[in-house]
């Protein structure tokens, strides 16, 4: 059963993988190449993502209760009710959207109240206002991809994201340095690419949406106006998904804000740090997909202990990654912020952050897939406490306390205290996210009751 559990595990997870591994590099390609223009422009491109991927993800976890309740149904064989789910999605994503494009256009007395270094928020600012194009787009890529998700099939979003940064990066080089034309424009020219390939990736989730196997959803055979108690049942499962992912991105884009008080170097280094990190956090984050599926599978097959074993199948092939992730950064971390930055002091410093990447990788993987797990259950509320107690309510403070020399400790930390918060945060997380998900995968009874909303 063990066997049977992890083929089918790994055939959803390693498409995710790549898929998440393909729109992360589109932000490692950012922060290379913004960085070799200079430091400021790195500073300003990471404090820029820092307000835009906090935001986006709060309405694409609303858009996410997608994936389980889809799955659930495909596990009931009541694939032809997708449609509507998605379609109600969609009227979410529009309103959010709408929003979000009006807030990322709106920025700059945020960092100037913050007291972000000068020389970085024109380049941010320029940045966000030429990314915002690319908002509404990407959320509807992200209802279609959780559609197909949803159905167990996770290949179109790994051969779309794949394909997506094969093209992001020729225009990252044409709107970065200039050419055929176009001025060189620095950090800004990192927004305009990423517009366009989020018009790419929407354009093309809706032909194979359209054209596969997905169209006996029947997504696109007519029209539905706004249904309230559709969209109240999808906001209220979506919502503390939403806010849990917007509670752990803006943990650490707050901890990037402060540290903007430090000077472009800090956030340079820092930034480095957090790409690394999140390139290796993209493997359980795909884990945590996955587990959300399978598990959402089984319980709408009426297969509750093979839920729990999908469950903890994932939470297991995360930890053993995270072991070789964490030995691989900490014997190529010299090598690995070479390839990022040519000044010395941003070097030196990163390859300091980078240790701090080495230690959380182990509780990270652990609450990421143990968030999935549970959502495949539609447990979405426990996982969003979790992050407001373990991430606001410690790890920040406790980073500020430290990294602003609040605290008795030898010397002045900066940045690297507040790496020593983000770490406590995350123990915390997934030492109770674990526990919750041991305890309700045996309650057959709050399964059911969850199954229902």
């Amino acid at each position: 059963m063990i066997r049977r559990e992890l083929s089918q595990l790994f055939r959803l997870a390693l498409p995710m993988i790549l898929t998440q591994l393909s729109q992360m590099g589109m932000g490692v390609a950012d922060t290379i190449m913004a960085g070799r223009v200079s430091a400021a422009d790195l500073a300003g491109v990471a404090l820029g993502g820092n307000l835009f991927w906090p935001v986006l993800l709060f309405i694409s976890g609303i858009i996410m209760s997608i994936t389980p309740s889809v799955s659930q149904l495909h596990g009931a064989g009541r694939q032809k009710e997708a449609g509507e789910v998605v379609r109600q999605s969609l009227w979410v994503a529009a309103v959010g959207g709408g929003l979000l494009f009006v807030i990322l256009r709106n920025v700059e007395p945020l960092y100037h109240m913050i007291g972000v270094d000068p020389l970085a928020i024109p380049i941010s600012v320029a940045y966000l206002n030429a990314l915002s194009w690319g908002l509404m787009p990407l959320l509807g890529y992200f209802a279609m991809r959780y559609l197909c998700e949803g159905m167990s099939w996770a290949l179109p979003a790994m051969l779309i994201a794949f394909s997506g940064l094969l093209l992001k990066i020729p225009l990252n080089y044409l709107f970065i340095y200039g050419g055929f034309g176009i001025p060189a424009m620095g950090g800004e020219g990192c927004g305009w690419s990423s517009a366009i390939v989020m018009w790419y990736e929407l354009i093309a989730i809706s032909l194979v949406v359209a054209f596969s196997r997905i169209k006996v959803t029947g997504i696109f055979n007519h029209f539905s106006m706004p249904d309230i108690k559709e969209i109240g049942r999808l906001v209220n499962l979506g919502l503390p998904i939403g806010a849990t992912m917007f509670l752990e991105m803006s943990m650490f884009s707050v901890v990037t804000l402060l540290i903007g008080r430090l000077g472009v170097e800090a956030v340079a280094a820092h930034q480095i740090a957090g790409n690394v990190g999140g390139m290796t956090f993209m493997v359980p984050l795909a884990l945590g997909m996955a587990a959300s599926i399978r598990v959402g599978f089984n319980v709408g097959s009426n297969d509750l202990p093979g839920a729990r074993r999908s469950g903890w199948v994932a939470i297991s092939v995360s930890l053993a990654f995270a072991a070789v992730a964490a030995v691989a950064v900490f014997f190529s971390r010299d090598f690995i912020a070479g390839l990022y930055s040519t000044e010395l002091p941003v070097l030196l410093l990163a390859v300091d952050l980078l240790l701090f990447v080495v230690v959380y990788q182990f509780f990270d993987d652990a609450q990421v897939t143990a968030i999935g797990a549970l959502r495949g259950f539609k447990d979405t509320r426990t996982p969003m406490w979790v992050a407001m107690v373990a991430y606001w309510l410690i790890g920040l403070p406790v980073g500020i306390a430290v990294g602003f020399g609040w605290l008795p400790v030898d010397g002045f930390l900066g940045v690297r205290g507040f790496w020593v918060g983000l770490v406590v945060g995350l123990v915390v997380a997934a030492a109770i996210l674990v526990l919750r998900f041991r305890w309700l995968s045996g309650k057959e009874i709050r399964i059911r009751e969850f199954a229902a909303r």
